[in-house]
């Protein structure tokens, strides 16, 4: 009896140190993480787990360390901290990333009292009329960041300079003239009364619109209807509007928060274009295709830019890019064309060739899908992220398991991009890429690339001899599908060019690397590459709505616009060479899947809470918002001037995700 008491005892203390472990790992652990850590937590007599590989360092994705996150509906959630395995700057410049995107997690606003808070710390003013209702709708539909607008606040910003009654003639008759590429859009009561001179374009952004246009004031909205993007203001007037701006703001206890009714401006939508004697604006638009695109927009460039003095191109690089491996390491930069545009201005179609350009140098109140840096357009989430279009939409059912993917990088296209004559083809963005990424084309060529140094594992140094021919047969498939945009014909590329079968859009997935190049315009395939599990690699000169959410070298890999390092980020993720075999000169890379599997899952899940089609709703509605402010005579004395207290139960209900 003695014995088995002391048997009990033994396994009543055992009993109370597990249920002690267990509710010790506990204590910290959000309630959505509490299974995953149930599963792991260790306790007498439970064996370990066989694919626990902390501290491995082998770059395998059946190896990676991340394979220990949780996952749901076949999204990885990395919650830890991305540290380097060695000192190539791919890897370096992955934690950095990481580091940056912790930070604005950190930052992000959990009640409305918060982003009331904040909007008036970053903007200087109260937030619009309206804002109670936008903020419900944003979290109904559980906006993840309530406070990464700021891109709409940039892109008004200069009109804050321009008379409210102004801005409102301006965008009420905009689509009158014939040929100057403008549809106009126009809301009256909580309803779009009318669309002039339709077309796809906005005919799709008003189902958008229609979501929420019950809340919207009256207002006219110009959509520009051409592939390139629109406004170029001088940078010394662009400076006095913004210096307009900032002398304007300003938190008035007793502000109005609803929009005036009536405003003079306004489209007379129900009389005849013939009919209407309202003054009109002029709103300067002059034609600039087939000419080097740099010479129009070099102006709104700051005087001490690159673009406007004989700064070398060393010292310009060297504010976006890596010196010794070329990878570029501010994306922003790598396509401000003040700072890089004289280096690519015969290298991409759209600043030497373009196909079909409309400018003005006033600052107009014009909205369109992208725009280059140096432009004033408005921009609106792309009509091809919105619509149900089997060309541009991702479907998971097309996808497959990255250990699955083929080992290569793909892309698939037509020759857009500009007007492409016999004499000038080469120079072309899209051609460039197709020649460099073939093994035939590159059959004697060499390149240079970071390789791993001899005798010092881990560290890196660029190898100026590369052949890549050998190394693309294995590792690229890109190529055109068909000629398109030449003058006279396409004649010209039948000695250079193979033409290849298109790929069906859901096939792309099958492969481990998509790469996304701009063409006439932005490209509509981006969204679906960074939903996908593939790890998309973008080079582009565009700016689009969501791009300050969106963390380079986390979520993406970004590519120099010239594809100078294409062999050093292609060669980093899927190795090149072998340590043991390596000769005297040659390259060696080790692979580095897991780190290319780890981004290509990041950027899935993170476009998968912030590019949703409910994200571009609340965009597009918050756009129009402050949109709305800016015509309104009254633009100053309006706005919620609340502390945000009066939802605070729903805030405490519906905690951001």
């Amino acid at each position: 009896m003695a014995l088995a008491a002391g048997r009990r005892r033994w396994v009543f203390l055992a009993v109370a140190i597990g249920t002690f472990l267990i509710f010790y790992h506990l204590l910290d652990v959000p309630s959505e993480d509490i299974q995953d850590v149930l599963s792991k937590v260790p306790y007498p007599g439970r064996p370990k787990s066989d694919d626990s590989h902390e501290g491995s360092q082998v770059s395998k994705g059946k190896d990676d360390d991340a394979q220990k996150e949780a996952e749901s509906d076949g999204i990885k959630t990395y919650k830890l901290q991305w540290e380097p395995r060695d000192n190539h700057p791919i890897s370096k410049l992955m934690a950095e990333a990481d580091k940056r995107w912790r930070i604005y997690e950190e930052n992000r606003s959990e009640t409305f009292r918060d982003t009331v808070a904040n909007y008036r710390r970053k903007y200087g003013r109260h937030p619009p009329p309206g804002f109670v209702k936008w903020y419900r709708y944003a979290r109904k539909r559980n906006v993840h960041n309530i406070d990464d607008f700021d891109q709409i606040m940039d892109d008004l910003r200069p009109f804050w300079g321009v008379e409210p009654k102004t801005i409102r003639t301006l965008a009420a008759h905009m689509w009158q003239p014939e040929g100057d590429g403008v549809s106009g859009i126009h809301v009256r009561n909580g309803k779009i009364v009318k669309n002039n001179r339709p077309s796809w374009r906005p005919e799709i952004l008003m189902t958008l619109i229609e979501k929420f246009v019950d809340n919207l004031p009256d207002m006219d909205i110009p959509v520009n209807v051409l592939d390139q993007p629109r406004v170029v203001v001088p940078w010394d007037d662009l400076q006095q509007h913004l210096d307009n701006e900032f002398k304007t703001r300003q938190t008035i206890p007793d502000a109005l928060n609803e929009f005036t009714p009536k405003l003079e401006g306004l489209l007379n939508w129900e009389i005849e274009p013939d009919q209407d004697d309202s003054p009109l604006e002029d709103a300067g638009w002059f034609g600039v295709p087939g000419k080097p695109y740099m010479d129009t927009v070099r102006a709104a460039c700051p005087p001490e830019s690159h673009a406007n003095n004989d700064t070398q191109t060393q010292s310009a690089e060297a504010t976006w890019k890596d010196a010794s491996s070329g990878i570029v390491t501010n994306f922003n930069l790598s396509s401000d064309l003040c700072t890089m545009g004289p280096e690519l201005g015969e290298k991409h179609g759209l600043l030497y060739s373009a196909s079909s350009l409309t400018a003005s140098r006033r600052l107009v109140p014009i909205f369109g899908e992208c725009k280059v840096n140096v432009n004033n357009d408005i921009l609106f989430p792309a009509n091809m992220y919105w619509k149900h279009d089997e060309r541009y939409e991702y479907k998971d059912s097309h996808d497959i398991d990255w250990e699955k993917k083929q080992d290569v990088m793909l892309w698939r296209g037509v020759t857009s991009g500009g007007t492409q004559l016999a004499d000038n083809w080469q120079r072309m963005h899209r051609p460039r890429l197709v020649q460099m990424m073939n093994s035939t084309f590159m059959q004697e060529k060499e390149v240079s690339l970071i390789s791993e140094k001899p005798q010092q594992p881990g560290d890196y140094d660029t190898l100026a001899s590369f052949k890549p021919s050998q190394y693309l047969e294995a590792h690229s498939d890109v190529a055109f599908v068909k000629p398109l945009g030449c003058v006279p014909n396409c004649s010209f590329y039948d000695d250079y060019m193979t033409w290849m079968p298109e790929t069906p859009f859901g096939d792309q997935f099958k492969f481990k690397y998509l790469i996304d190049l701009d063409g006439h315009s932005f490209s509509g395939r981006w969204r679906a590459f960074l939903e996908s599990r593939a790890l998309g690699i973008k080079a582009t000169i565009f700016r689009e709505w969501h791009d300050s959410r969106l963390f380079a070298w986390r979520h993406f890999v970004p590519l120099d616009n010239r594809y100078d390092e294409i062999y050093s980020i292609l060669g980093y993720f899927t190795g090149i060479g072998t340590r043991e075999d390596r000769a005297p000169g040659q390259a060696f890379i080790p692979e580095h899947d897991a780190e290319a599997k780890r981004l290509a899952l990041q950027g899935r899940e993170w476009a998968n809470k912030v590019l949703r089609r409910e994200d571009i709703e609340v965009y597009m509605y918050r756009l129009l918002l402050e949109y709305g402010r800016i015509i309104d005579d009254n633009r100053d004395r309006i706005g919620y001037s609340g502390d945000g207290s009066e939802i605070d139960r729903e805030d405490t209900n519906q905690p951001p995700r």
